[in-house]
């Protein structure tokens, strides 16, 4: 028999919740078979591909190199089945399911609320999961299918991933009202010298994005406080005399004034991105459309 014959659809369904699960009695919860089962089925996918495909750790199994390379066409493959058993017309209104978004806090105040509306609007039956962006877990995630879209900034994805630009986005330099220097003209100097507060949601560390164009001043920014995500920056300006330097939608129905500046940071893009596999899926087509 060739190889093409040892194989059947439920053990790629195996292989796949194994990629995702990294664990048998998971695995064999999600597909509804027993754990002998799982076990039979793998020792058959190591046969046909010659390969382990997974090796044991304390609560479960690894994939291994060949089985990592061979998860991106299985799932293209199942994605495929699926849709040949699917509908061939895409109806936003009986869609059924949960569609997951990983987004920053940026993306979270800016972007969802308008989107959300529309797909709950058009799309009842849809739910939807908001998780929080992690930097260093966003290509397992979406690799894995636990995350459908990203919204981030392009330095957060992965090179290979699909991507649209929603907008472009820049900086200003606000306080609140009450701070010493709200209603001076001050020189970059001086703002570089202010007591300033960043976002850092990734990396809790006193890097913000935009140190690298004021050390093309020859400037350091005195940073006093790290934030772990954009939204709480402007209740911290609040109650202290400090600045920030904030993404211009991120302050809309704040209190917050604008500092003039000469010259402002180098304006950035705001994107949606997704795994390859999914490009042609048609919720997800239908969504990035939307947006």
């Amino acid at each position: 028999m060739s190889k093409l014959d040892r194989l059947d659809l439920k053990q790629l369904r195996v292989f796949q919740a194994l990629i995702q699960e990294q664990n048998a009695s998971k695995a064999a919860s999600q597909l509804g078979l027993t754990q002998q089962a799982v076990s039979e089925h793998l020792k058959k996918l190591r046969d046909v591909f010659d390969d382990r495909l997974f090796l044991r750790k304390t609560n479960g199994f690894v994939p291994t190199p060949f089985a990592e390379n061979l998860s991106i066409g299985v799932n293209k493959l199942l994605i495929d089945f699926a849709a040949l058993l699917s509908p061939t017309n895409f109806n936003p209104k009986t869609i059924k399911g949960t569609f997951v978004i990983a987004a920053t806090d940026y993306a979270q105040q800016v972007v969802l609320p308008s989107l959300i509306a529309q797909l709950r609007n058009q799309s009842p039956n849809l739910k939807l999961i908001v998780r929080d962006f992690e930097l260093d877990k966003i290509n397992e995630l979406m690799e894995s299918g636990k995350v459908n879209l990203a919204i981030a900034f392009p330095d957060y994805i992965p090179d290979n991933y699909p991507i649209v630009k929603l907008f472009e986005e820049h900086h200003v330099c606000v306080a609140s009202p009450k701070a010493s220097i709200a209603h001076k003209n001050p020189s970059l100097a001086e703002i570089a010298s202010y007591p300033s507060i960043i976002a850092s949601p990734s990396r809790p560390n006193f890097k913000g994005s935009i140190d690298d164009w004021f050390m093309q001043f020859g400037l350091k920014r005195n940073v006093v406080v790290s934030a772990p995500c954009f939204s709480i920056v402007p209740m911290y300006l609040e109650t202290t005399d400090s600045i920030a330097f904030l993404p211009s939608r991120a302050i809309t129905g704040s209190n917050l004034i604008e500092i003039k500046l000469e010259q402002l940071p180098h304006s950035f893009d705001v994107i949606a991105a997704w795994h390859p596999r999914y490009s042609e899926d048609a919720l997800q087509k239908w969504v990035i459309s939307l947006l």
